[in-house]
């Protein structure tokens, strides 16, 4: 009797470690703990993308907390997050979704934040969804018609440039050019060659005349200044001139002168114009006296 109770007080104690053992196990592998002081935070995301209740949450790389549940807020979710009481949190904390391996499992990413102020844990926080290997393949999926469009404009691309590099009439051309090329640059080495000493002296006459040049500027320096400050004070009257001119000009067409109202005084010239018709018309009369019996002058003089 006494060895049956003791065969099933071994099994109750085996069965009792054994459960705690799998509650641990379980725990580990979803990352349950049993902490009195768990912080909670409510994050918004624009969509879950495959996170699931008990996926790990990670604050710069270490697994800090977990996602105890998810639900759904109009066209958002809203992703409940356990995190331990020994992480430190700012205002400025972001939150991620991303993946946590090759094989599509989830991870809530968190970087703590630098400001000085601690997060407020009532206040529901804004998320963001990094990307995965799905949302890789949706993309390529979205652009597959312009993949395919631009590779087949590469292989016509290339077919034209292979029948090109093909055509033996354009490799002769090719050959040819090269071959020109060729010999222009051995004349040109000839010449070189051939005309080192002049070249030699050219380049040496030009340092000396540069020298020279150089050597006449300092040693000139004082009538070189002088000379540009007289050309800057005849180019000074010159424009002077100029605008006196151009003000006398103005002055005259406007009739603000002498010379303006006299030759665009319109009634000076139509004067002038009667002046002459009668002075035209006395020698007419003049003339054709002489021509006759002379000069016939009719004066009638009153002096008194």
């Amino acid at each position: 009797m006494k060895d049956q109770r003791k065969t099933e007080i071994k099994v109750g104690i085996t069965v009792l470690l054994g459960l705690i053992a799998l509650i641990y196990i379980f725990g580990w592998a979803k990352n349950y703990k049993v902490y009195a002081n768990q912080k909670y935070i409510d994050v918004e995301f624009e969509t879950a993308s495959g996170l699931e209740s008990g996926d790990p949450v990670m604050v710069n790389g270490v697994r800090s907390g977990f996602v105890d549940d998810i639900l759904v807020k109009g066209n958002n979710v809203i992703v409940k997050v356990v995190v331990n009481p020994d992480v430190q949190l700012k205002e400025d904390a972001v939150f991620s979704i991303s993946m946590l391996d090759l094989m599509g499992g989830k991870k809530i990413e968190v970087k703590p934040g630098l400001s000085s102020k601690t997060i407020d844990y009532t206040i529901i926080q804004k998320g963001k969804f990094e990307g995965d290997i799905s949302t890789v393949m949706a993309m390529v999926g979205g652009v597959q018609n312009d993949l395919v469009k631009i590779i087949k404009d590469l292989q016509v691309t290339l077919s034209s440039v292979n029948n090109i590099i093909s055509d033996k009439e354009f490799n002769s051309q090719i050959r040819s050019s090269i071959s020109n090329l060729a010999q222009i640059s051995s004349k040109l080495n000839v010449m070189i060659e051939e005309n080192r000493t002049n070249l030699k002296t050219i380049t040496n006459n030009t340092a000396e005349l540069t020298k020279e040049a150089t050597a006449f500027l300092n040693e000139n320096k004082d009538q070189v200044k002088a000379a540009i400050d007289d050309v800057r004070i005849v180019i000074k009257s010159t424009n002077e001139l100029v605008a006196k001119i151009n003000n006398l000009t103005d002055e005259t067409l406007n009739k603000k002168n002498n010379v303006g109202k006299l030759l665009y005084d319109d009634q000076l010239i139509t004067d002038l114009k009667t002046s002459l018709e009668q002075v035209k018309e006395l020698t007419k009369i003049i003339l054709e006296q002489l021509k006759g019996k002379g000069l016939n002058v009719d004066a009638n003089v009153d002096l008194f």
